[in-house]
């Protein structure tokens, strides 16, 4: 919850936004425009203090030795930024300021981390040289202090803006190109309302983009504190957290803080009894009944201390687990985050109140002269809070079993959903697209295809399913533009082969290194009331700018996570705006094959930086947050139930003593022992029954509302509440019987003999 926070200003901070709105729906983008930062900065100069733009790039690093050898080659992100940017973004600097270090061109600023990564000593970084891509060198002009983990700005090279605009002039007045690689932030001026700056966007969005019939396109703002969590829009440091999950972990985290507490108050108030003796010889020895009730919370208070102690050392056990399944520095450091102290010392007063004011507002309450006789009774019968107390408890138990059991079976049934393609064993290997390298693609591609155990290899932009996306619009059969975008996917020949592409109809197009054919997917005919697919072909398509033949159709594929419906795809051929080749292995042989990849593109291309990824690994991290959420459901479902068990145990316990007599005369009178805990396990099982008809209601709520996020989930049946239902009514016959057995086959003489 503390991402991008203490920067100056925060609450005036936002970033620019681009949206559209068409036939289909909605979409957003973090990126903007490269013009649009000059644009606003002009026409809202009453409204915004500063505007700074911010671009991420990313490429390889080299660094020489006094001797002018190469030291060090890395590949790295880059940022290209404006220095008002910083001046918007209240980084430490150690060495130089935004104004001096970044309104140059080819002068670089470096974090703290990276400066003493590419030099030893970061003191001695200002004034050395760094040279990227084997194209520019830049001299270092300062240094920032390194980022923290809790931000969006993973910022450890920062080039000046001015470097990226003289290689990129021209496309300094496109207004039609949006790339979330472009960022855009701004500061308000005190006292301006930011409605006021979004009601002027919509004009501002009118005068710079071109109007279409098809959608329309505009400039939004949001503000700095909404980055972190907004799953619509990105960010350069790729994480984001809805808090609507947070809060999901947090209303668990309470339900299992309510369930003990439940337990607590059960069993202290059953209890009770054995305690009124104390209680009666207090009050005529001129106790208070306030004082009492203070006796009771502070030993509910020494319990708790002594819980807390424990939990803390259990915590700080399991952090090497949730570092291994957040993926982050998790650190339960009470000198580096203070707030978790106040945190510890809040939740042990609370749950303490929680815990204790009932048990020690029944037992304060006894009367003395009933007390000292012993003539307090436990409430055995009626609808007691107990009984209440018990079903609350099962009713959490029950709904996070029937929770867990939906998440696991939608996570199951999104690793097994076909996707339309065969995403296992095809490495990606990353290739640049520049001229030199253009030239040496037959070269790579013949060499790996000739390793033993590589089947197909195909040069592409992207895999079928890829969160990098270019959405366009496209002409069809020479009319006019079609009303919806489509995603373009840029391939060779080969690639349809490669991912297990099926045709529909028509063939794959023939090799070729520029827009000459293209082949669509069943969606986007069906969108365009295409019914027979062989009709299509032979029809002409305009994508970016040229016109080619439609030649192929193939079956539907996800091209995006299944929380998404498939896409219009369009698929064609441009050489240079490939960024991989796709090589795909025989399976079992991909461990000999990876090393020699690496060794022949190492070979070809001796300048570059080697960077591979299996593409169903990459698939995989589309659902990172629901297998997250899919491990910590087990853990608290687990949790859960051991904590209501126990309570169930105890109660049960208390239940038998309390009955003692009541079994023993029950036996001498000839009740069996299978007739005895029968009775004894009666009011418990009905409690849980009660339990899974309260739960069953709301766990459906809940698992409705998260299966909705899902364009593709699996049909919520019967079996997770039945599995549910029985598996708590199990384990509290077991737990009940194991007691009540005890208790029933103990000497009724040890029982009967006092008086």
């Amino acid at each position: 919850m503390s991402f991008d926070e203490g920067f100056k200003n925060e609450d005036r901070i936002y970033r620019l936004t681009t949206n559209w709105t068409s036939a289909d729906g909605f979409e957003e983008s973090q990126g903007v425009p490269k013009p649009a930062p000059a644009a606003f900065r002009n026409d809202f100069k009453n409204q915004i203090e500063k505007v700074g733009a911010i671009c991420q790039d990313g490429g390889i690093i080299k660094v020489k030795d006094n001797a002018g050898k190469e030291k060090i080659k890395t590949l790295e992100d880059v940022f290209y930024a404006e220095p008002q940017f910083f001046q918007i973004m209240s980084f430490e600097w150690l060495q130089g300021s935004p104004v001096e270090s970044l309104s140059q061109p080819n002068t670089v600023v470096l974090s703290k981390d990276m400066a003493t990564k590419l030099f030893g000593d970061w003191n001695k970084a200002v004034g050395k040289t760094i040279n990227y891509q084997n194209r520019d060198d830049f001299t270092v002009t300062g240094i920032l202090q390194e980022m923290p983990q809790n931000s969006s700005f993973p910022l450890n090279i920062v080039v000046s803006y001015q470097t990226f605009r003289n290689h990129n002039n021209e496309r300094f007045d496109n207004w039609g190109n949006v790339s979330s690689n472009d960022e855009c932030y701004f500061l308000l001026k005190d006292g301006v309302s930011i409605d006021e700056v979004r009601g002027a966007l919509s004009k501002f969005s009118d005068k710079y983009f071109q109007r279409d019939n098809i959608s329309k396109q505009e400039i939004g703002a949001q503000p700095l504190g909404d980055i972190h969590y907004n799953e619509n829009l990105g960010n350069f440091s790729s994480k984001t957290m809805s808090k609507k999950e947070l809060y999901g972990l947090g209303i668990i985290g309470a339900f299992l803080m309510l369930t003990a507490c439940i337990n607590f108050i059960n069993l202290a108030t059953a209890q009770a009894v054995s305690r009124s003796k104390e209680v009666g010889v207090r009050k005529v020895m001129g106790s208070l009944r306030k004082q009492l009730v203070f006796q009771f919370l502070t030993e509910t208070l020494t319990i708790s201390i002594f819980a807390l102690i424990v939990a803390c050392v259990l915590a700080e056990v399991s952090m090497p687990g949730m570092r291994n399944l957040f993926h982050e520095n998790i650190s339960f450091s009470v000198i580096q985050h203070p707030i978790i102290f106040l945190f510890m010392i809040g939740l042990v007063i609370i749950v303490s109140f929680l815990a204790g004011f009932y048990p020690a507002m029944v037992m304060s309450g006894f009367s003395p002269a009933l007390a000292i006789k012993n003539k307090i009774t436990a409430n055995a019968g009626g609808l007691s809070l107990r009984k209440v107390l018990v079903v609350v408890q099962f009713s959490i138990t029950v709904v996070l079993i029937i929770g867990t059991l939906v998440v696991l079976k939608q996570m199951n049934y999104m690793r097994e959903k076909p996707l339309g393609f065969n995403p296992s064993a095809i490495a990606l290997v990353n290739v640049r697209n520049d001229s030199l390298t253009l030239i040496k693609y037959q070269i790579l591609q013949e060499r790996i295809s000739k390793i033993p155990g590589v089947l197909t290899t195909s040069f592409c932009r992207n895999p079928p399913s890829s969160s990098n996306n270019n959405e366009t619009n496209f002409n069809y059969n020479s009319t006019e533009k079609a009303n919806f975008q489509a995603n373009a996917k840029i391939a060779d020949e080969n690639y349809f082969k490669t991912f297990g592409l099926t045709f529909v109809a028509g063939k794959a197009f023939s090799k070729s290194d520029t827009i000459k054919e293209v082949v669509v997917n069943e969606t986007t005919l069906r969108k365009l009331n295409v019914v027979n697919f062989n009709d299509a072909l032979g029809k002409k398509i305009k994508i970016f700018g040229k016109e080619a033949t439609l030649v192929g159709v193939v079956r539907d594929f996800n091209n995006l996570s299944l929380h998404d419906p498939i896409s219009p795809i369009i698929i064609t051929t441009v050489k240079d705006n490939y960024q991989n080749i796709a090589v795909k292995m025989d399976s079992k042989r991909i461990l000999s094959i990876m090393p020699q990849i690496e060794k022949i593109w190492n070979n070809t291309f001796p300048e570059n930086f080697y960077r591979a990824s299996f593409v169903d690994d990459d698939i995989s991290q589309y659902y990172e947050t629901e297998r997250v959420m899919g491990v910590l459901f087990k853990v608290f479902a687990c949790i859960i139930i051991f904590i209501s068990f126990i309570g169930l145990f105890g109660l049960i316990s208390f239940v038998a003593t309390q009955r003692t007599k009541e079994v023993a005369i029950r036996k001498v009178l000839g009740a069996s022992t299978v007739e005895l805990v029968k009775m004894l396990n009666g009011s418990f099982l009905l409690m849980v029954f009660i339990a899974n008809l309260v739960a069953w209601p709301l766990a459906y709520l809940l698992v409705s509302k998260w299966l909705s996020g899902f364009a593709y989930r699996i049909d919520i049946s019967i079996w997770p509440f039945v599995l549910a239902m029985i598996i708590s009514m199990a384990i509290t016959l077991i737990t009940v019987s194991i007691r009540s057995y005890k208790a029933a086959v103990a000497n009724t003489i040890d029982a009967l003999k006092y008086e």
